[in-house]
């Protein structure tokens, strides 16, 4: 699994008691006017609300005035290409999920970045839980995973769940939990997960997999249910939803995450400045608040922890790509 709940929680108790701890810097380089954080998603989705959240604290630390702009397309590739060919002086700055750059070069022929060589990591930012969810097609016994799969096994034509679109994060959690428990449940890509869950409860598909925090407005409405949750425990927000693991699918393990990164040449002393003001945005209470809100945990890290918990991602995604056996797109 690419993020285990013990690391994580080190990782972020480390990050908020450093968050005040800024490294002695020699030939500091000037402070940007404006920074720019890139997103590659539309804004008002949770990425972008965890990018403002943390801009309103960048400033005039970091920048003298910290802006976010949302470069969509491509899955979140149009803005991590717009970093790779940015000027390394500070002033752009990625926020960006792990699928861009963990999980696309391994359902992609070509990208265009080299997601090692081309960005820088920073810190990462939050993470959070994906989970499977079912709507009123759906009959209320259904309680479980093991009884979903039993169900899908005996109602084929109705067997489906939709995600964010395909090539998804959520979209291989989906795929190996149908290949792991023998079932034929197929794949509807949609454009987010808001018009997925629209459709959920609509009572168009039968299930949908996505960040735990976009279903829990409709959950606590009891228009849609969840079954399972993917971290290695319990989430901290959905105490009651087993996790995958504890239903039997023991190789599906995983927490998303977002992650900022600068220009690969950008200078050392920029990264340690702006690792210091993430971290520091990240311990603000109310930024803690507003990341409890969207059902998100702070995770702030230093950048060769970052540099890690990619690589770990990557070969996550690797094996579960292959075990599909999925083919890579052009």
């Amino acid at each position: 699994m690419s993020v285990s709940r013990r690391r994580f929680c080190q990782a972020s108790a480390t990050g908020l008691a450093m968050a005040a701890w800024q490294p002695p810097l020699q030939a500091q380089t000037p402070t940007p006017e404006t920074a720019k954080i890139l997103i590659g998603f539309a804004p008002g989705g949770t990425i972008d609300l965890v990018g403002r959240r943390v801009a309103e604290k960048l400033h005039p630390g970091y920048a003298k005035a910290v802006v976010v702009e949302n470069r969509t397309g491509a899955g979140g590739q149009i803005a991590v290409q717009a970093v790779k060919n940015a000027a390394p002086d500070g002033a752009t700055v990625l926020l960006t999920p792990a699928s861009p750059l963990g999980l696309h070069p391994h359902t992609f022929r070509r990208l265009p970045y080299d997601p090692v060589r081309d960005v820088v990591p920073v810190s990462a930012a939050a993470a959070f839980d994906y989970a499977l969810a079912v709507g009123p097609q759906v009959p209320v016994s259904v309680k479980s995973v093991p009884e979903f799969l039993a169900w899908c096994r005996a109602h084929p034509a109705s067997a489906n769940f939709g995600s964010a679109g395909t090539g998804s994060a959520a979209h291989f959690i989906g795929a190996s939990l149908g290949k792991t428990g023998q079932a034929d449940l197929r794949h509807v890509a949609f454009r987010g997960s808001q018009p997925a869950i629209t459709d959920l409860i609509g009572g168009q598909i039968a299930a949908v997999v996505g960040p735990t925090g976009e279903f829990m407005s409709n959950v606590k409405a009891g228009k849609c249910r969840l079954l399972a949750t993917s971290g290695p425990q319990r989430g901290r927000f959905t105490p009651d939803t087993p996790t995958l693991a504890e239903q039997g699918i023991a190789d599906l393990k995983y927490l998303g995450w977002f992650g900022f990164y600068l220009p690969a040449a950008a200078p050392v002393d920029t990264v340690q400045r702006l690792n210091a003001g993430v971290r520091q945005a990240l311990a603000a209470p109310d930024v803690v608040d507003g990341l409890a809100s969207l059902y998100m945990e702070p995770f702030p890290n230093s950048p060769a922890q970052l540099a890690t918990l990619l690589r770990e991602e990557s070969a996550f995604w690797a094996r579960l790509v292959q075990q599909i056996g999925f083919t890579p797109e052009a």
